[in-house]
C-alpha cells in the first residue's frame, strides 16, 4: 500500500472523537458496498477539515468479503488532495475489532485504522503501536500473515536479515485458465539470498515443499533437533515434526549465505 504523505510537523494524535463526524458516510459505504469490505482514507484538507474519501476495493471476487485492497490509483489522488491521516474498512457482518491481519497492517502503513462493524455501525480506533504477531499460532491471511511472513518475520527477529518483499497474488501456484501459474519460491530465493544445499539440515534452513500443487508452494523453517515452524494456508503457524508428510513432500533446502555453516 502506498505511503503516506510526511507531514513537516508532529501533528495532535487524532482520537475516535475526532472521527466521529465521518461515521455516518463510513456507515453509508459499508451498506452499499455489503457483504463487501467497504475501504476509504481519512483526508486532511485543511488544518481542521477531515474528509473521508470513499475507495474502491479491488481485492479480487470473494476475497474481498473478509480483506480489502484500496485502489492504488484512488490512494495516490488522496496524497494529492491533502495528508492521509487513517485508514477506513468495515467489518461485514463482523464485530470492529481488529483482526490480528488489521493489526499486523496499520504497523505497515504507519497510520491509525479506523474499523467499523456492519451493521452494528460501532466504529474501533487501531493505532500504531510496535504490535508484532507471534511466531506460533498467528492466524492466516495470505500477503500478510502466510508462509513467506513467517520466513521474513523468523528471519529478522532471529536473525537480524530483512529478506525481500515479492508481490503475490492468493494461491498463486494455480493456474490460470491460460494455464500459467508462478514459481515464487523456485524462481526467486537466490535474490533473497538463499542458496540451495544438500542435507543434513542446519538451524535456520529453509524447505521448500510442494503441498497439494505440482510446484513447490510452501516453505518452513528448520528448528533443529527435527523440527519445523511453518504456516500452512488457512491454518495458524506452528511447529511440526519433520517426517512423514512433510520429509516426503520437501523437494529443495535452502540455506542463507549469511548464515553458511552454522549448526543446529
Amino acid at each position: 500500500m502506498p505511503h503516506a504523505l510526511t507531514p513537516c510537523h508532529t501533528p495532535p494524535l487524532l482520537t475516535l472523537a475526532d472521527f466521529a463526524p465521518l461515521a455516518q458516510e463510513l456507515a453509508r459505504h459499508a451498506q452499499a458496498m455489503h457483504p463487501r469490505e467497504c475501504c476509504g482514507l481519512v483526508v486532511r484538507r485543511a488544518p481542521d477539515v477531515l474528509a473521508y474519501m470513499a475507495c474502491n476495493n479491488v481485492a479480487v471476487g470473494s476475497l474481498g468479503e473478509d480483506r480489502f485492497e484500496i485502489d492504488a490509483a484512488q490512494y495516490a489522488q488522496a496524497e494529492d488532495e491533502g495528508e492521509i491521516v487513517a485508514i477506513c474498512h468495515s467489518h461485514p457482518n463482523a464485530s470492529a475489532n481488529p483482526s490480528e491481519a488489521d493489526l499486523v497492517m496499520c504497523e505497515r502503513t504507519g497510520l491509525p485504522w479506523l474499523i467499523m462493524g456492519y451493521p452494528s455501525q460501532v466504529l474501533r480506533l487501531v493505532q500504531p503501536s510496535q504490535y508484532e504477531a507471534p511466531l506460533r499460532g498467528r492466524a492466516f491471511h495470505h500477503g500478510v500473515l502466510d508462509c513467506y511472513t513467517l520466513l521474513q518475520d523468523y528471519y529478522r527477529r532471529e536473525l537480524g536479515l530483512v529478506l525481500p518483499e515479492f508481490a503475490r497474488a492468493d494461491e498463486w501456484w494455480v493456474p490460470d485458465a491460460d494455464g500459467k501459474a508462478q514459481n515464487l519460491y523456485v524462481d526467486h530465493f537466490q535474490e533473497a539470498g538463499f542458496e540451495e544445499v544438500a542435507q543434513p539440515l542446519l538451524l535456520h534452513d529453509v524447505l521448500l515443499m510442494q503441498v497439494k500443487s505440482d510446484r513447490l508452494n510452501h516453505a518452513a523453517v528448520y528448528l533443529g533437533e527435527g523440527k519445523i515452524l511453518h504456516h500452512l494456508y488457512g491454518r495458524p503457524s506452528c511447529e511440526d515434526v519433520w517426517g512423514g508428510y512433510w520429509q516426503r513432500h520437501t523437494g529443495k533446502v535452502l540455506r542463507h549465505r549469511e548464515v553458511m555453516g552454522v549448526t543446529a
